[in-house]
């Protein structure tokens, strides 16, 4: 099992894997081996994580998530198969980590008495200080 807090964890037969050629740098391994791998996780039909979990994954993973549901991830930046495996797997579940965060709700507060105060009184003390700028009016 794939943990991704005390309480959820996925089992790794819901998890896909295929891998193919990298492309970039890395000279004739690059042409032979195929070392990027592409990882699917079906969000949709998953039943280890719970439904609000899966709304907020689904947000979180934007264009890595599919029309079935499905979120895709590519990982091809080191040279070896099994890096790249750990290095997409890795994504995943701080990705699934992220989701299970529930976001705290926001509690609308007023400004006091005291910051009221100092409000008025900076824009008074504002408002003088233009009124000085005015045209002067001396001898001429």
């Amino acid at each position: 099992m794939i943990q991704i807090t005390e309480q959820i964890a996925i089992n790794p037969r819901e998890i896909s894997e295929t891998f193919m050629q990298a492309g970039g740098p890395g000279g004739q391994n690059v042409n032979k081996l195929s070392t990027a791998v592409q990882l699917r996780f079906n969000l949709s039909t998953s039943p280890s994580l719970p439904e609000d979990m899966r709304a907020r994954a689904r947000r979180l993973a934007g264009q890595r998530l599919n029309k079935d549901g499905e979120i895709i991830i590519s990982a091809r930046r080191f040279r070896t198969r099994e890096k790249n495996r750990a290095d997409a797997l890795a994504r995943l579940v701080a990705l699934l980590r992220q989701a299970a965060k529930r976001p705290i709700r926001r509690r609308p507060t007023r400004p006091g008495k005291a910051a009221k105060k100092r409000r008025t009184d900076a824009k008074t003390r504002r408002g003088r200080t233009k009124q000085l700028r005015g045209s002067y009016r001396g001898e001429d």
